[in-house]
């Protein structure tokens, strides 16, 4: 793939492929450093981390490519309103607790706000890019990490958010679309609003906006990247695909539950982290999502630090059913294969599709 952009020309990649940030851990160092010496960028999810955390992986990270590597946030969100009883949420999810002999849950402290410190750490990190998701950010954050140099992504879900984004001064706008695993980042709409394929978004935000656009849900295989290409977009950005690799840190009952799932088998729910999320349907989704929501579900990230034991205890003991399964829709395109190697393929899969084309288009025009 001879394919060069802004994008890849600014962050020097020689594909316009990027990992997506995968945050909880799955991002290894050793994910990262393989994409990026493989020719496209990697993503450290960070939004979990603590500064300490955030250095420490960034180094390992170093240690192991002197390719460009990226980091991820969560942008700063108003503070959950702490709910008057958390028993309601709590008596739902203690029988699950119980089943893995963990102690019963209990009501988590306020979230910290620890943004800065993480953001300063991320300053630090030797990041050659910066990506963010829940919303935009400060000017005066956006000047900092300009000031280092880094280049600047955004996530949209929508139009008006692509445009709000562009005028806070990214240089990149990431189009997610309706099919992406893991969180939504829509911000300006309701998440139903939000809920836009990646196929119509992309053109639509390339049409609205100046800066390059990166397609990012749904994406798993080299046709998905030249789609992605011929509708305006400068890159792609894949985080399912990327799951399944021998160097990610995904529990091995995750990655079965990837590459033997349907795509009809993935849903949008809040009931892992009371933030709307696609994820493969397991016993714990559907069995929360029977009662009511609103007194069964912590708001984001109240509900992640309830469940937060019970998703770690699943993963030790291989219990897919009580894990955050986060998955998009083109699960059955999933390859369990080393970084190096997928990243190898998508290559040689998009050339593929690209020169298929060509040869469509010669064939009409005989």
């Amino acid at each position: 793939m001879s394919i060069q952009t802004v994008l890849t020309q600014r962050l020097r990649l020689q594909h316009p492929i990027i990992q997506a940030p995968l945050a909880g851990g799955f991002d290894t160092p050793q994910l990262v450093a393989a994409v990026g010496n493989a020719g496209g960028i990697g993503f450290i999810g960070a939004a979990y981390s603590t500064p300490e955390q955030i250095l420490e992986r960034a180094a390992a990270v170093r240690a192991q490519t002197q390719r460009p590597f990226g980091i991820n946030l969560f942008a700063p969100m108003p503070v959950a309103e702490m709910p008057a009883s958390f028993s309601p949420a709590l008596q739902r999810i203690a029988p699950y607790f119980a089943e893995l002999g963990l102690p019963a849950p209990t009501a988590p402290p306020a979230p910290p706000n620890r943004f800065s410190e993480q953001l300063a750490a991320c300053l630090e990190s030797g990041a050659a890019a910066f990506s963010f998701t829940f919303g935009s950010l400060p000017p005066e954050t956006i000047a900092a990490i300009k000031q280092r140099g880094l280049f600047l992504m955004g996530t949209a879900t929508t139009v008006d958010e692509a445009v709000i984004m562009e005028k806070a001064g990214v240089d990149a706008i990431v189009a997610q679309g309706s099919e992406a695993g893991g969180h939504r980042g829509t911000f300006n709409s309701t998440f139903e609003a939000g809920m836009i394929g990646t196929i119509s978004l992309v053109p639509q935000i390339v049409d609205a906006v100046t800066v390059p656009v990166i397609a990012s849900g749904g994406i798993m295989d080299g046709r998905g990247i030249a789609a992605a290409l011929g509708l305006g977009g400068s890159a792609v950005q894949l985080g399912t695909a990327f799951l399944t690799c021998n160097e990610a840190g995904t529990p091995p009952c995750y990655k079965r539950a990837i590459l033997n799932v349907g795509e009809h088998q993935t849903r949008i729910t809040r009931a892992f982290s009371g933030r709307p999320a696609r994820g493969i349907v397991n016993r714990f989704m559907t069995e929360v999502e029977s009662s009511d929501l609103t007194e069964a579900v912590l708001p984001f990230p109240l509900q992640n630090a309830i469940t937060r034991p019970l998703r770690t205890a699943a993963a030790k003991l291989d219990r897919a059913e009580f894990l955050s399964l986060w998955a998009g829709q083109g699960t059955r395109l999933a390859r369990r294969l080393p970084a190096a190697e997928l990243v190898a393929r998508l290559v040689a899969e998009t050339d593929a599709a690209i020169a298929r084309l060509h040869q469509v288009r010669s064939a009409t025009s005989v």
